[in-house]
C-alpha cells in the first residue's frame, strides 16, 4: 500500500502555503513588469511628440541608453549593477530590496541558486563610457 504524506511539519499545509507565496511573487512580478511596460511607453510617447518648451534640459536623453544598461527592476539606468545568479544585472540597492523578500529571479520567476551579488565591473565602466560621452557631446 502507501507511501502516505506522514512525517514532518504538516505537509498538507505547505503546498498550500508555498502556492500561495507562488502567486505572490508572480503578482508582485507582474506588476513591476506592468510598470516598466507603462514607463517605456511614456517615455516612447514622449519621444514622438519630439521637441517640448523644456528642450535644453534633456540634453543626456537625447540618445536612449542601451536596453543593458537599464536595470529591470527599477527601469532607471544602473549606477552600481551587480549580477545575480540568474545572470541577469541589477541595480544593486533594488536587487538586494528584491531579496529581502523572496528567492526567485524578478526577470523569470525562477528560484535562484544563490542570493550572492557580483559586482558587474564592466557593465559599470561601459555606462560611464557611454554617460561620458552624452556629456561631452
Amino acid at each position: 500500500k502507501g507511501k502516505g504524506g506522514g512525517g514532518g511539519a504538516g505537509p498538507s499545509r505547505e503546498p498550500e502555503d508555498e502556492a500561495a507565496l507562488a502567486a505572490a511573487e508572480e503578482a508582485e512580478l507582474a506588476a513591476a513588469l506592468e510598470e516598466s511596460a507603462r514607463l517605456e511607453e511614456g517615455r516612447r510617447a514622449a519621444e514622438a511628440q519630439g521637441p517640448s518648451s523644456a528642450a535644453e534640459a534633456p540634453a543626456p536623453r537625447e540618445e536612449e541608453p542601451p536596453a543593458d544598461f537599464i536595470c529591470p527592476i527599477t527601469t532607471e539606468i544602473m549606477s552600481d549593477p551587480v549580477m545575480a545568479a540568474d545572470g541577469h544585472s541589477y541595480e544593486r540597492s533594488a536587487i538586494e530590496r528584491w531579496l529581502a523578500t523572496k528567492s526567485t529571479s524578478p526577470m523569470t520567476g525562477e528560484a535562484l541558486v544563490h542570493s550572492f551579488l557580483a559586482p558587474n565591473h564592466t557593465l559599470r565602466r561601459q555606462i560611464r563610457e557611454w554617460q561620458g560621452g552624452l556629456t561631452r557631446a
